[in-house]
């Protein structure tokens, strides 16, 4: 066992679709853990079958994982999920409130067979009012006032990612490692819980604590008052984009030199990172008039030379070749097909490594086919060939 795979022996039930659950998965699977995934018979996680842009999602969240695909709404399915997890670690899931319940697999029903068990729930909403709610991450965006923060003025907009679907999987990895560490004390397990609203709260929790403060509501990022001087994005004489920031009084100076701004360096009034917050107005206009007369590959070398923070306004697309991802091991070649199988392409590894080696977390095994470890996961549960047998006469389990 390296220190990347560090779950190795945690049983994980996975219940779950779409990305907030399956990320949590994923996360605990990547680390080591057997994480099988509970899909409901006969169609399986319908992540499987998004269109557009979610059509990536089962691939680049399901690796590392087994899949057992089980009629949960049957008696006989339910009992098979109940003799998995009378010696689980773990169960997760994302359904919607109540879904677990009506399914005989709620926290009450399946810690009552397992003291032991820790029960990871994904919700909308943690407790209070709004807790039997169904949300999504785009839907608290605009809730939490996250949307508001990300766009022009009156112009609400969404992030780029699902940043609160994952970061409320990450959350909740986190409390369910909190309650191992727990029942490594006390014996016992529990149930714990992570939210898309609360996570989207605590995304602008600065926000809130700035109003406060000053008094003052903050505008939406792209309206906002700099707090340092040179937090801009320019373009080159190519035509090409890229942010600079420069945040320090002696990055100012490193930078001044690389771009031969020798006035500027000299200027009292530009000294430190407050008088160049003042002086906005006129200090921007200059730079991108230096900059934008500019070849990229130069500003490239001079920001470099410099030591300051840059990019290059990247596209998602542009990831997969990237030098630094690729050298590091920040890429998995994964199968990309929703129904398992298909091209290898190159997704992104768990943003982790371990040791004074720099282990990344592997890809063991790639996102499974609905149903490819029926057999396998039944018969370690205690079903001999025949009750597993008719299990699939009976439309139980299937295969896809």
């Amino acid at each position: 066992m390296t220190a990347a795979r560090s779950l190795e022996g945690l049983k994980v039930l996975e219940f779950t679709h779409t990305i907030m659950g399956p990320c949590a998965g994923l996360v605990l699977a990547d680390l080591g853990a057997d994480v099988i995934k509970i899909e409901p018979a006969p169609g399986g996680d319908h992540t499987r079958r998004l269109p557009g842009f979610a059509a990536g999602f089962f691939a680049t969240f399901n690796r590392n994982k087994r899949s057992l695909a089980i009629d949960l709404k049957s008696r006989a399915g339910q009992a098979a999920v109940h003799r998995l997890v009378a010696d689980a670690d773990v169960v997760l899931e994302n359904y919607g409130p109540g879904t677990m319940e009506r399914l005989g697999c709620g926290w009450e029903q399946l810690s009552a067979i397992n003291p032991r068990l820790v029960y990871l729930a994904l919700k909308g909403f943690l407790a209070g009012p709004y807790e039997d709610r169904p949300a999504l991450d785009e839907v608290v965006q605009f809730q939490s006032g996250l949307a508001h923060m990300t766009g022009p003025p009156g112009q609400p907009l969404r992030a780029g990612a699902s940043v609160v679907d994952i970061l409320g999987a990450v959350f909740g990895v986190t409390g369910v490692l909190a309650a191992l560490r727990e029942r490594d004390r006390t014996g016992m397990g529990q149930r714990v819980g992570s939210a898309l609203f609360e996570s989207a709260v605590f995304l602008v929790g600065s926000h809130m604590a700035g109003t406060a403060a000053t008094g003052e509501a903050p505008p939406p990022m792209p309206a906002r008052r700099g707090a340092w001087g040179i937090y801009d994005l320019f373009e080159t004489a190519d035509r090409r984009q890229l942010f600079v920031g420069v945040t320090s009084d002696q990055q100012w100076k490193r930078f001044c030199t690389a771009f031969g701004l020798d006035d500027l360096a000299a200027d009292p009034g530009l000294a430190s990172n407050g008088d160049r917050s003042k002086a906005r107005p006129t200090l921007i206009p200059r730079l991108r008039e230096l900059i934008g007369a500019m070849a990229f590959e130069d500003v490239r070398t001079c920001c470099d030379t410099a030591r300051i923070s840059w990019a290059p306004v990247g596209r998602p697309v542009d990831m997969f070749d990237d030098p630094h991802l690729h050298a590091g091991g920040g890429l998995l070649a994964t199968a990309i097909a929703a129904i398992g199988g298909g091209d290898l392409v190159p997704l992104p590894a768990l943003p982790l490594e371990f040791g004074s080696e720099r282990a990344r977390a592997p890809l063991v095994r790639q996102p499974p086919r609905i149903g490819e470890h029926n057999r396998e996961v039944l018969t370690a549960a205690g079903f001999d060939a025949d009750g597993i047998d008719a299990l699939y006469d009976a439309g139980v389990v299937v295969e896809g």
